[in-house]
């Protein structure tokens, strides 16, 4: 994901200079390496939660730069113990499509972050897809377990439907294919015709007695489609929870 970030900010000239910090590499290619006289403007810590304590007291040698943070399930307090109770923190959830421009960001900023700063992260964030921000950070674990692994989801059902149609008789390269492009197509038309809520759009496909209702009342049934979304997010959310403790 911080590639991705990383090269939208490139493409779109955001950055007058741009020091990526690998904390897995050898030392003269990590903190250590990085100019005494280098005074960042902004801070984007896109690593995994599990290696944040262990690198992330460095950078207390810039009490002035906005901290962007997309580590899943670290909340501001977290950075604010560490880099200092002033620290201006943007904790933000993007996701996978953002590597194309096509993401989705939501975004909360701790008490430190004044309006221009706020305004300087939602450019940042904004060079990958739309961004939304959320007033209350305990929104971000859910953010997290929606969106954030949602792309995961997608591509689930992708498989799952070449798969079904591959149980039926269908050859296994023509359902994959169906399988894709059905889900490219359709998410295409929920794009187009966004002011629509996605509910109208399946009903406008739903014809009484068709071969579409027969299928959409297994996936509807209390067992269905509903409830196992249900309990995955909820896993989700409780697994961003328990990273930020």
């Amino acid at each position: 994901m911080g590639g991705a970030l990383a090269r939208r900010w490139q493409d779109k000239n955001l950055c007058q200079k741009l020091v990526i910090v690998d904390p897995a590499a050898s030392p003269l290619k990590s903190f250590a390496d990085i100019p005494r006289n280098f005074t960042p403007d902004v801070i984007v810590f896109a690593v995994k939660p599990q290696a944040l304590a262990g690198m992330i007291d460095d950078y207390a040698a810039y009490p002035d730069a906005l901290v962007i943070t997309i580590a899943a399930g670290k909340p501001a307090a977290f950075f604010e113990r560490r880099l200092g109770a002033d620290a201006k923190v943007v904790r933000a959830m993007p996701n996978t499509p953002a590597a194309i421009g096509k993401g989705i960001t939501v975004a909360c900023a701790n008490q430190n972050v004044t309006p221009a700063e706020k305004d300087r992260a939602a450019k940042l964030l904004g060079a990958v897809g739309d961004v939304l921000w959320a007033e209350n950070e305990s929104l971000l674990n859910p953010v997290t377990a929606l969106s954030g692994s949602g792309p995961a989801y997608v591509f689930l059902l992708i498989e799952t439907l070449a798969q079904a149609g591959a149980n039926i008789g269908l050859p296994r390269d023509m359902a994959e294919k169906l399988a894709r492009q059905t889900v490219i197509g359709a998410a295409s038309l929920a794009e187009i015709d966004a002011a629509t809520p996605a509910e109208i759009l399946r009903r406008n496909v739903t014809s009484p007695g068709g071969t579409t209702e027969a299928a959409l009342k297994v996936l509807m049934s209390d067992s269905g489609i509903q409830d196992l979304f249900n309990r995955a997010l909820k896993a989700a959310t409780r697994r961003a929870e328990d990273l930020s403790r």
